[in-house]
């Protein structure tokens, strides 16, 4: 069985199309979608009808939480100065597709033919907006996994890639296909954007299981096009990520 994890799209179609067309040569059963789906980048109505069209799971992120609400985005940690960017990418959306957003699980669990469980979620499985990093504590994680029995611990969230085992249990973060951390994030200091999408295969074959980590670069040069046609409030901010 293999399953894709695909996180933190963030409304750069340009970054989710390469991954679509990598997912198509990996002979995937299953896909997750992590959450923070269309808010930020510029093309939030492209990425909305390609994820309806991969029929997947869905889990909800704090930013899809936000764009429903965007009166109230603080209380999903959504920066002061992204809040404009909530609303404008709510004013493309219809109400159908705010209700596909609403739809999102908050997180879901998955049974593999060994027997193993693997636990999926956009923060943790306490709440959308926790960070689970390489130097989050033991002692934290453990708040973080209490009463949950799984085997393999999945989120996305914090924007960086992440294999890391914490006793008898695996954590894992799919990274993100439209907004790719340089460095991990710490509040205050600057966001470094990488020239690539990334996301996460899990596959159960007999006794053994693998992790692939991908990492799929796309065309910089073509989001910066889609880009500039549009009135995105952090437009600039995109430019100066990927104009040389």
């Amino acid at each position: 069985m293999r399953i894709a994890f695909i996180s933190d799209i963030h409304g750069n179609f340009t970054a989710f199309q390469a991954v679509l067309a990598d997912l198509n040569s990996q002979s995937i059963d299953q896909i997750i979608s992590l959450g923070d789906a269309v808010t930020l980048g510029p093309q939030p109505l492209e990425v909305l009808n390609a994820l309806r069209e991969l029929n997947c799971v869905y889990i909800k992120g704090n930013h899809d939480a936000a764009v429903l609400d965007p009166e109230n985005a603080a209380r999903y940690e959504i920066t002061e100065h992204l809040i404009a960017d909530m609303y404008w990418c709510k004013d493309r959306l219809s109400p159908d597709d705010l209700n596909f957003i609403d739809s999102f699980k908050p997180m879901y669990e998955i049974n593999l033919p060994n027997g193993s469980r693997i636990l999926a979620f956009h923060g943790s499985p306490l709440s959308f907006t926790d960070i689970i990093q390489a130097t989050t504590s033991a002692e934290q994680l453990d708040v973080y996994f209490e009463g949950h029995k799984a085997d393999i611990f999945i989120g996305g969230h914090s924007h960086v890639q992440m294999f890391r085992r914490h006793d008898d249990k695996l954590i894992l973060n799919a990274g993100s296909i439209g907004n790719a951390f340089k460095f991990a994030f710490s509040p205050g200091s600057p966001v470094n954007l990488l020239p690539w999408a990334e996301y996460m295969i899990i596959e159960q074959s007999g006794d053994s299981l693998s992790v692939n980590a991908r990492r799929v670069y796309f065309d910089t040069e073509e989001l910066i096009k889609e880009v500039k046609k549009t009135q995105l409030p952090c437009a600039d901010w995109w430019l100066s990520q990927y104009s040389k």
